[in-house]
C-alpha cells in the first residue's frame, strides 16, 4: 500500500476538492477515492494524466505515487 497524503494535499492545493479534481481528469470521485484509500491501483496512463493535471514533474512522480506506507507496530 502507498502513502497518499502528499498526493491528497496536492489535489486540494490545485483543485480545492477531490471531486473537482475527479471532474478535471474525467473520473468519478469514487474512482479517485478508491486509489487514495489503497483499494485500487493506477495504470501508467492514469498516473501520467494525474501528474499532468497536478503539475507534478516526471522526477517527482515517485514522491507522490510510490512512497510505501509505513505501518506502526
Amino acid at each position: 500500500m502507498y502513502e497518499t497524503a502528499k498526493l491528497r494535499g496536492r489535489i486540494i492545493e490545485r483543485f480545492g476538492s477531490q471531486g473537482a479534481f475527479a471532474d478535471m481528469v474525467g473520473r468519478t470521485n469514487a474512482y479517485v477515492s478508491l486509489y487514495l484509500t489503497g483499494k485500487s491501483t493506477l495504470d501508467q496512463k492514469t498516473i501520467d494524466d494525474w501528474s499532468e493535471a497536478l503539475d507534478i514533474s516526471a522526477n517527482e512522480i515517485p514522491d507522490y505515487f510510490f512512497v510505501k506506507k509505513v505501518h506502526e507496530t
